[in-house]
């Protein structure tokens, strides 16, 4: 009986004690050195593993950076004080990289503002939602309201209140993109920070579908005047929908004055330009640069401003050679 025991007992220690043995040589055979650099990087970045710099994790991106010579500046999170500890670890000039930001295109008008062919009692995720008929609300482009996006934020970023209007708090928005690829009717874009026109609206759909699918927000109807409107082709108009294209973009603002329903948001606040007499030299670059033609004035001549005319763009005061062009607001 003993024996029964003793012997299994010491076979299987003998196969534990040789595979220990084969794991031990093997550890050693196959050992790839890791450079120290990528163990300081990984302790510098801040672990959220959100994928915003494209590689899987703060470790894919600390041994990017060290074996492929990845750009320091990807980690949002991390911000100015990352980059300029990465800098330093990787002998490094620190060049930042402008925000870049969430922006949503649809369910600003919430529940109140969105007419449904049903009301929705399945699974509580958005793609659900939409291979049921097409989702429950009219217009197949629009939000399901089931909220991926703000489950995918691990930012908090995105809130929602009771009429299902969701905000998006550009402040704690750290341009990840997880609400980006969370979204099915891709509704959501990143943008840089620093624009701050963009189209409200998600609709392909004919401007007479479209306003009686939206309730009582007024959706894009496919006009085209914005696009007529914007002299830097920064608009294009392809299947009843706009789009901007940012790096054409200048923030001009004058596509969402003439948009008759109001569906090109611009939340710059805008004032009227005028001109600082004193410093004006009467070079007429702000009068070439004015696309909407309110300055006028000779050469070496002091220039004026039509304040009627002027719709805050701006363009004069960064193009003044002389900083002579204010905004009053």
């Amino acid at each position: 009986m003993l024996i029964t025991i003793i012997i299994p007992t010491a076979l299987f220690g003998g196969l534990a004690l040789i595979f220990g043995c084969i794991l031990g040589y093997a550890s050693k055979l196959f050992y790839v050195e890791t450079d120290s650099k990528v163990d300081e990087i990984i302790e510098v970045l801040p672990g959220a593993n959100c994928g915003a710099c494209g590689f899987p994790g703060c470790a894919g991106y600390a041994e990017a950076i060290v074996q492929k010579d990845i750009d320091i500046n990807l980690c949002p999170p991390g911000g100015t004080e990352v980059m300029h500890k990465l800098a330093t670890i990787m002998g490094k000039t620190a060049i930042e990289k402008e925000k870049i930001v969430a922006v949503m295109h649809c369910s600003s008008g919430g529940f109140l503002n969105t007419n449904f062919k049903y009301k929705y009692h399945g699974i509580n995720n958005c793609k659900a939602a939409t291979l049921l008929s097409g989702g429950p609300n009219s217009c197949n482009y629009g939000c399901v309201f089931q909220d991926d996006c703000i489950k995918a934020c691990q930012f908090n970023a995105i809130s929602i209140d009771k009429a299902g209007i969701k905000t998006i708090d550009k402040d704690k928005c750290i341009g990840c993109g997880a609400c980006v690829k969370a979204c099915p009717r891709f509704l959501i874009e990143l943008v840089p920070i620093s624009k701050t026109v963009y189209v409200q609206c998600a609709s392909k759909d004919k401007g007479i579908i479209s306003k009686q699918n939206c309730g009582n927000k007024t959706p894009c109807i496919g006009c085209g005047i914005c696009v007529k409107n914007c002299h830097f082709n920064a608009l294009t108009l392809t299947n009843n929908l706009v789009k901007i294209d940012y790096t054409l973009c200048v923030n001009c603002g004058a596509c969402s004055l003439k948009c008759p329903t109001k569906v090109m948001i611009d939340t710059k606040k805008r004032g009227k330009a005028f001109i600082d007499f004193k410093e004006c030299i009467g070079c007429t670059i702000c009068a070439k640069k004015c696309f909407i033609g309110c300055i006028s004035g000779e050469l070496k001549r002091m220039h004026i401003v039509d304040q009627e005319k002027c719709i805050g763009c701006e363009i004069c005061v960064e193009k003044c050679p002389k900083k002579a062009i204010l905004i009053n607001y």
